[in-house]
Protein backbone atom coordinates (compact mmCIF):
# COMPACT_ATOMS: atom_id res chain seq x y z
CA UNK A 1 0.00 0.00 0.00
CA UNK A 2 1.15 3.20 -0.92
CA UNK A 3 1.96 6.26 1.24
CA UNK A 4 -1.06 8.16 -0.38
CA UNK A 5 -3.27 5.48 0.09
CA UNK A 6 -5.52 5.17 3.24
CA UNK A 7 -4.76 2.38 5.99
CA UNK A 8 -7.06 -0.79 5.94
CA UNK A 9 -6.49 -0.98 10.19
CA UNK A 10 -9.61 -1.87 11.57
CA UNK A 11 -9.77 0.14 14.75
CA UNK A 12 -12.06 0.52 17.75
CA UNK A 13 -14.45 3.44 17.86
CA UNK A 14 -12.95 4.83 21.33
CA UNK A 15 -14.21 8.90 21.72
CA UNK A 16 -11.49 11.18 23.89
CA UNK A 17 -11.24 15.26 24.46
CA UNK A 18 -8.09 16.45 23.09
CA UNK A 19 -6.95 16.80 26.44
CA UNK A 20 -6.85 13.47 27.47
CA UNK A 21 -4.86 12.67 24.48
CA UNK A 22 -2.28 14.95 25.38
CA UNK A 23 -3.41 18.38 24.41
CA UNK A 24 -2.48 21.47 26.57
CA UNK A 25 -1.91 25.02 26.17
CA UNK A 26 1.41 25.05 23.97
CA UNK A 27 -0.02 23.08 21.41
CA UNK A 28 -3.77 25.53 21.88
CA UNK A 29 -1.35 28.48 20.38
CA UNK A 30 0.01 26.32 17.29
CA UNK A 31 -3.66 25.25 16.48
CA UNK A 32 -4.67 28.69 16.32
CA UNK A 33 -1.70 29.60 14.28
CA UNK A 34 -1.58 27.14 12.05
CA UNK A 35 -5.54 25.69 11.54
CA UNK A 36 -6.78 26.26 8.17
CA UNK A 37 -10.97 26.74 7.91
CA UNK A 38 -12.30 23.55 7.54
CA UNK A 39 -9.51 21.40 9.04
CA UNK A 40 -9.61 19.19 12.97
CA UNK A 41 -6.44 18.62 15.14
CA UNK A 42 -5.76 14.93 15.58
CA UNK A 43 -3.24 13.07 17.08
CA UNK A 44 -1.08 10.18 15.37
CA UNK A 45 -1.89 7.09 16.88
CA UNK A 46 -0.23 4.92 14.73
CA UNK A 47 2.77 4.96 12.18
CA UNK A 48 3.12 1.26 9.77
CA UNK A 49 5.32 1.60 7.33
CA UNK A 50 3.90 4.97 5.53
CA UNK A 51 0.43 4.25 6.96
CA UNK A 52 -1.29 6.38 9.56
CA UNK A 53 -4.36 6.20 12.09
CA UNK A 54 -5.09 9.59 14.14
CA UNK A 55 -7.56 10.29 16.91
CA UNK A 56 -9.45 13.51 18.43
CA UNK A 57 -12.98 13.93 20.05
CA UNK A 58 -14.90 12.01 16.53
CA UNK A 59 -12.56 8.64 17.20
CA UNK A 60 -10.28 7.09 15.47
CA UNK A 61 -9.78 6.93 12.02
CA UNK A 62 -6.96 6.19 8.86
CA UNK A 63 -5.03 8.84 7.65
CA UNK A 64 -2.91 9.73 4.83
CA UNK A 65 -0.43 12.67 4.35
CA UNK A 66 -2.16 14.75 1.19
CA UNK A 67 0.45 14.55 -1.81
CA UNK A 68 0.66 18.55 -1.59
CA UNK A 69 2.23 18.35 2.15
CA UNK A 70 4.43 15.25 1.00
CA UNK A 71 5.50 17.62 -1.78
CA UNK A 72 6.59 20.31 0.65
CA UNK A 73 8.52 18.08 2.72
CA UNK A 74 10.69 16.56 -0.07
CA UNK A 75 9.53 13.38 1.38
CA UNK A 76 12.15 13.62 4.22
CA UNK A 77 11.49 11.16 6.74
CA UNK A 78 11.60 13.25 9.70
CA UNK A 79 9.96 15.13 8.47
CA UNK A 80 6.48 12.91 7.84
CA UNK A 81 4.21 11.94 11.07
CA UNK A 82 5.24 10.02 13.57
CA UNK A 83 3.31 8.53 16.20
CA UNK A 84 2.69 11.31 18.77
CA UNK A 85 2.67 14.26 16.43
CA UNK A 86 -0.52 16.54 16.38
CA UNK A 87 -1.88 17.31 13.01
CA UNK A 88 -4.27 19.30 11.10
CA UNK A 89 -6.48 17.31 8.90
CA UNK A 90 -10.11 16.54 7.18
CA UNK A 91 -12.34 13.56 7.04
CA UNK A 92 -12.64 12.37 3.48
CA UNK A 93 -15.37 9.94 1.99
CA UNK A 94 -17.88 10.19 5.15
CA UNK A 95 -15.50 10.15 7.64
CA UNK A 96 -13.75 6.84 6.92
CA UNK A 97 -10.74 8.43 6.48
CA UNK A 98 -8.86 11.67 6.99
CA UNK A 99 -6.22 13.64 5.03
CA UNK A 100 -3.12 14.78 6.84
CA UNK A 101 -2.51 18.52 6.16
CA UNK A 102 0.24 19.89 8.54
CA UNK A 103 2.09 18.93 11.50
CA UNK A 104 2.14 20.87 14.32
CA UNK A 105 5.69 21.73 16.17
CA UNK A 106 7.05 19.30 17.77
CA UNK A 107 7.44 20.07 21.71
CA UNK A 108 10.02 16.81 22.46
CA UNK A 109 11.03 13.54 20.37
CA UNK A 110 13.02 10.91 19.87
CA UNK A 111 15.11 10.89 17.19
CA UNK A 112 17.91 8.57 15.20
CA UNK A 113 20.28 8.11 12.61
CA UNK A 114 18.96 5.65 10.52
CA UNK A 115 20.50 2.18 10.33
CA UNK A 116 23.15 1.69 8.38
CA UNK A 117 25.69 3.86 6.50
CA UNK A 118 23.16 6.56 5.86
CA UNK A 119 23.19 10.14 7.39
CA UNK A 120 19.52 10.22 7.32
CA UNK A 121 17.47 11.50 10.49
CA UNK A 122 14.43 8.42 11.57
CA UNK A 123 11.70 9.77 14.02
CA UNK A 124 10.73 7.48 16.48
CA UNK A 125 8.26 9.18 18.74
CA UNK A 126 7.04 12.71 19.01
CA UNK A 127 5.63 15.23 21.85
CA UNK A 128 6.67 12.59 24.92
CA UNK A 129 6.92 13.84 28.69
CA UNK A 130 9.70 10.43 29.66
CA UNK A 131 10.77 7.78 27.77
CA UNK A 132 11.55 4.40 29.57
CA UNK A 133 14.58 2.69 28.66
CA UNK A 134 14.39 -0.97 29.02
CA UNK A 135 17.37 -3.30 29.42
CA UNK A 136 17.16 -6.56 30.13
CA UNK A 137 19.75 -7.43 33.12
CA UNK A 138 20.30 -11.01 31.08
CA UNK A 139 21.17 -11.25 27.85
CA UNK A 140 20.77 -7.41 26.52
CA UNK A 141 22.56 -5.30 29.64
CA UNK A 142 24.79 -2.69 28.01
CA UNK A 143 26.22 0.68 29.27
CA UNK A 144 27.59 1.94 25.91
CA UNK A 145 23.81 1.42 24.33
CA UNK A 146 22.10 2.99 27.78
CA UNK A 147 24.61 6.04 27.15
CA UNK A 148 23.58 6.34 23.67
CA UNK A 149 19.69 6.47 24.65
CA UNK A 150 20.64 8.59 27.00
CA UNK A 151 22.44 11.27 24.20
CA UNK A 152 18.97 10.92 22.42
CA UNK A 153 16.49 11.52 24.94
CA UNK A 154 18.11 14.30 26.23
CA UNK A 155 18.76 15.73 22.43
CA UNK A 156 14.98 15.68 22.01
CA UNK A 157 14.29 17.22 25.54
CA UNK A 158 12.65 13.90 27.04
CA UNK A 159 12.65 13.01 30.87
CA UNK A 160 14.48 9.00 31.00
CA UNK A 161 14.03 6.34 33.42
CA UNK A 162 15.54 2.79 33.19
CA UNK A 163 14.00 -0.26 33.34
CA UNK A 164 15.86 -3.10 34.19
CA UNK A 165 13.83 -6.02 33.55
CA UNK A 166 13.90 -9.91 33.50
CA UNK A 167 15.45 -9.51 37.14
CA UNK A 168 13.79 -13.31 38.51
CA UNK A 169 16.30 -14.45 36.00
CA UNK A 170 19.62 -12.88 37.95
CA UNK A 171 20.28 -12.91 41.80
CA UNK A 172 19.51 -10.22 44.21
CA UNK A 173 23.25 -9.56 44.19
CA UNK A 174 24.12 -9.76 40.78
CA UNK A 175 21.20 -7.21 40.41
CA UNK A 176 23.02 -4.86 43.09
CA UNK A 177 26.48 -5.31 40.75
CA UNK A 178 24.38 -4.32 37.65
CA UNK A 179 23.09 -1.25 39.04
CA UNK A 180 26.35 -0.35 41.11
CA UNK A 181 28.25 -0.52 37.54
CA UNK A 182 25.54 1.93 36.26
CA UNK A 183 26.13 4.30 39.05
CA UNK A 184 29.91 3.94 38.57
CA UNK A 185 29.93 5.22 35.14
CA UNK A 186 28.68 8.07 36.56
CA UNK A 187 24.74 7.51 35.24
CA UNK A 188 22.27 9.06 37.79
CA UNK A 189 18.98 8.25 35.97
CA UNK A 190 16.47 7.03 38.03
CA UNK A 191 16.89 2.45 37.94
CA UNK A 192 13.41 0.47 38.23
CA UNK A 193 13.86 -3.27 38.64
CA UNK A 194 11.24 -5.01 36.96
CA UNK A 195 10.07 -8.83 36.60
CA UNK A 196 7.17 -9.54 34.40
CA UNK A 197 7.09 -12.27 36.05
CA UNK A 198 6.09 -11.98 39.53
CA UNK A 199 5.22 -8.16 38.44
CA UNK A 200 7.86 -6.54 41.21
CA UNK A 201 8.96 -3.19 40.75
CA UNK A 202 5.38 -2.49 38.15
CA UNK A 203 4.00 -0.16 40.81
CA UNK A 204 6.85 1.99 40.56
CA UNK A 205 6.04 2.56 36.96
CA UNK A 206 2.99 3.03 37.46
CA UNK A 207 2.85 5.52 40.23
CA UNK A 208 5.17 7.82 37.59
CA UNK A 209 2.83 7.85 34.63
CA UNK A 210 0.37 10.61 35.18
CA UNK A 211 -2.74 11.23 32.95
CA UNK A 212 -2.70 13.45 29.96
CA UNK A 213 0.98 12.53 29.71
CA UNK A 214 2.58 10.89 27.37
CA UNK A 215 5.24 8.37 27.64
CA UNK A 216 7.53 5.72 25.39
CA UNK A 217 9.10 2.71 25.74
CA UNK A 218 12.23 2.27 23.75
CA UNK A 219 14.82 -0.60 24.01
CA UNK A 220 15.66 -3.63 22.04
CA UNK A 221 13.91 -6.83 20.51
CA UNK A 222 12.60 -9.25 22.93
CA UNK A 223 13.19 -6.90 26.58
CA UNK A 224 10.10 -7.50 27.73
CA UNK A 225 8.37 -4.07 26.16
CA UNK A 226 4.80 -5.88 24.81
CA UNK A 227 4.93 -7.81 28.01
CA UNK A 228 5.37 -4.72 30.35
CA UNK A 229 2.29 -3.00 28.20
CA UNK A 230 -0.09 -5.88 28.82
CA UNK A 231 0.84 -5.74 32.42
CA UNK A 232 -0.26 -2.02 32.35
CA UNK A 233 -3.53 -2.27 30.60
CA UNK A 234 -4.56 -5.22 32.38
CA UNK A 235 -4.75 -7.37 29.00
CA UNK A 236 -3.28 -8.67 25.84
CA UNK A 237 -3.16 -5.44 24.35
CA UNK A 238 0.30 -6.52 22.27
CA UNK A 239 1.04 -9.95 20.93
CA UNK A 240 4.03 -11.61 22.99
CA UNK A 241 6.19 -14.29 22.33
CA UNK A 242 7.93 -17.14 24.84
CA UNK A 243 11.44 -16.35 25.50
CA UNK A 244 14.70 -18.44 23.97
CA UNK A 245 16.23 -20.83 26.64
CA UNK A 246 18.65 -18.13 27.17
CA UNK A 247 15.93 -15.88 28.60
CA UNK A 248 15.84 -13.39 25.06
CA UNK A 249 12.79 -12.49 24.24
CA UNK A 250 11.57 -12.68 20.64
CA UNK A 251 11.07 -9.67 18.72
CA UNK A 252 6.65 -8.94 18.14
CA UNK A 253 5.96 -5.13 17.95
CA UNK A 254 6.67 -4.24 14.04
CA UNK A 255 4.78 -0.49 14.04
CA UNK A 256 4.76 2.53 16.55
CA UNK A 257 1.87 2.76 18.26
CA UNK A 258 -0.27 5.14 21.00
CA UNK A 259 -2.32 3.83 23.60
CA UNK A 260 -4.53 5.37 25.94
CA UNK A 261 -4.20 3.67 29.60
CA UNK A 262 -7.29 2.84 31.79
CA UNK A 263 -6.05 5.66 34.28
CA UNK A 264 -5.24 8.37 31.89
CA UNK A 265 -1.95 8.18 30.94
CA UNK A 266 -0.81 7.51 26.99
CA UNK A 267 2.17 5.14 25.96
CA UNK A 268 4.22 4.80 22.91
CA UNK A 269 5.45 1.35 22.36
CA UNK A 270 8.07 1.23 19.63
CA UNK A 271 10.10 -1.73 17.82
CA UNK A 272 12.61 -2.99 19.27
CA UNK A 273 16.26 -1.26 17.95
CA UNK A 274 18.99 -3.00 16.54
CA UNK A 275 21.32 0.00 16.53
CA UNK A 276 21.09 3.45 18.25
CA UNK A 277 22.75 5.90 15.73
CA UNK A 278 23.28 9.18 17.06
CA UNK A 279 22.92 11.99 15.14
CA UNK A 280 24.53 15.86 15.28
CA UNK A 281 24.34 16.76 18.55
CA UNK A 282 25.17 20.46 20.50
CA UNK A 283 27.65 20.28 22.62
CA UNK A 284 25.78 20.52 26.11
CA UNK A 285 23.63 17.97 25.67
CA UNK A 286 26.64 15.56 24.82
CA UNK A 287 27.85 17.23 27.77
CA UNK A 288 24.87 17.07 30.13
CA UNK A 289 25.51 13.03 29.98
CA UNK A 290 29.36 12.90 30.05
CA UNK A 291 29.86 15.89 32.67
CA UNK A 292 32.06 13.89 34.77
CA UNK A 293 34.35 13.70 31.81
CA UNK A 294 33.99 17.60 30.86
CA UNK A 295 34.58 18.70 34.06
CA UNK A 296 38.28 16.45 33.50
CA UNK A 297 39.05 17.98 30.77
CA UNK A 298 38.56 21.86 32.33
CA UNK A 299 41.68 20.56 34.46
CA UNK A 300 44.02 19.32 31.56
CA UNK A 301 46.95 21.32 30.69
CA UNK A 302 46.04 22.24 27.68
CA UNK A 303 42.72 24.04 26.55
CA UNK A 304 43.18 22.21 23.04
CA UNK A 305 43.78 18.73 24.51
CA UNK A 306 43.19 15.60 22.45
CA UNK A 307 43.22 13.60 25.59
CA UNK A 308 45.20 11.11 24.07
CA UNK A 309 49.13 11.38 24.88
CA UNK A 310 49.47 14.93 25.93
CA UNK A 311 51.33 16.04 28.98
CA UNK A 312 49.12 16.98 32.25
CA UNK A 313 45.88 15.38 30.34
CA UNK A 314 43.54 15.28 33.22
CA UNK A 315 41.34 12.58 31.95
CA UNK A 316 44.17 9.99 30.85
CA UNK A 317 44.94 10.90 34.77
CA UNK A 318 41.86 9.47 36.10
CA UNK A 319 42.08 7.12 34.40
CA UNK A 320 45.33 5.54 35.34
CA UNK A 321 44.01 6.18 38.72
CA UNK A 322 40.82 4.21 38.48
CA UNK A 323 38.75 7.40 39.11
CA UNK A 324 37.36 7.14 35.20
CA UNK A 325 37.09 3.93 33.17
CA UNK A 326 38.54 3.61 30.05
CA UNK A 327 34.77 1.96 28.82
CA UNK A 328 32.95 5.28 29.42
CA UNK A 329 35.35 7.41 27.86
CA UNK A 330 36.22 5.41 24.78
CA UNK A 331 32.20 5.42 24.17
CA UNK A 332 32.34 9.34 25.05
CA UNK A 333 35.04 9.79 22.31
CA UNK A 334 32.92 7.07 20.11
CA UNK A 335 29.69 9.06 20.30
CA UNK A 336 31.01 12.74 20.05
CA UNK A 337 32.93 11.40 16.64
CA UNK A 338 29.28 10.43 15.37
CA UNK A 339 27.71 13.38 16.26
CA UNK A 340 30.40 15.49 14.53
CA UNK A 341 30.44 13.14 11.35
CA UNK A 342 26.86 13.03 11.12
CA UNK A 343 26.97 17.24 11.43
CA UNK A 344 29.32 17.27 8.20
CA UNK A 345 27.87 17.35 4.60
CA UNK A 346 29.51 13.89 2.75
CA UNK A 347 31.96 15.40 0.96
CA UNK A 348 33.34 17.11 4.11
CA UNK A 349 33.21 13.37 5.75
CA UNK A 350 35.24 12.27 3.60
CA UNK A 351 37.41 15.38 3.85
CA UNK A 352 37.84 15.36 7.53
CA UNK A 353 37.02 11.27 8.46
CA UNK A 354 40.49 10.42 9.28
CA UNK A 355 41.21 13.63 11.59
CA UNK A 356 37.91 13.57 13.25
CA UNK A 357 38.63 9.34 14.23
CA UNK A 358 41.80 10.08 15.14
CA UNK A 359 41.48 11.14 18.80
CA UNK A 360 38.99 7.62 18.63
CA UNK A 361 41.87 5.45 17.21
CA UNK A 362 44.45 6.67 19.58
CA UNK A 363 41.69 5.56 22.92
CA UNK A 364 41.56 2.38 21.22
CA UNK A 365 45.10 1.66 20.80
CA UNK A 366 45.63 2.61 24.43
CA UNK A 367 42.34 0.66 25.22
CA UNK A 368 44.43 -2.26 23.88
CA UNK A 369 48.02 -1.80 25.85
CA UNK A 370 45.96 -1.85 29.25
Amino acid sequence: MSINEPSDYKIDVVFMELKELGMDSWFTEKVAELRKPGQEVARVMIVDRGQYSVQNEQGEVPAKATRKFIKKINKTKADMPCVGDWVCMDYQESSTYASIHTILPRKSFLRRKSAGKSNRLQMIAANIDLVFIVQSCHYDFNISRLERYLVMANEGNVEPVLILTKTDLISEDQLTELIAEIRNEGITTKIIALSNVTGSGLDQISEIMEPGNTYCLVGSSGVGKSTLINRLTGEDTMRTQSVSNSGEGRHTTVRRQLFALSDGALLIDTPGMREVGIIATASDVMDDNFDDINDLALSCRFANCGHSNEPGCAIQQAIEDGELTNERFFNYMKLKTESEQSEMSYSDRRKKGKKIESGVSQVIRQKKRS
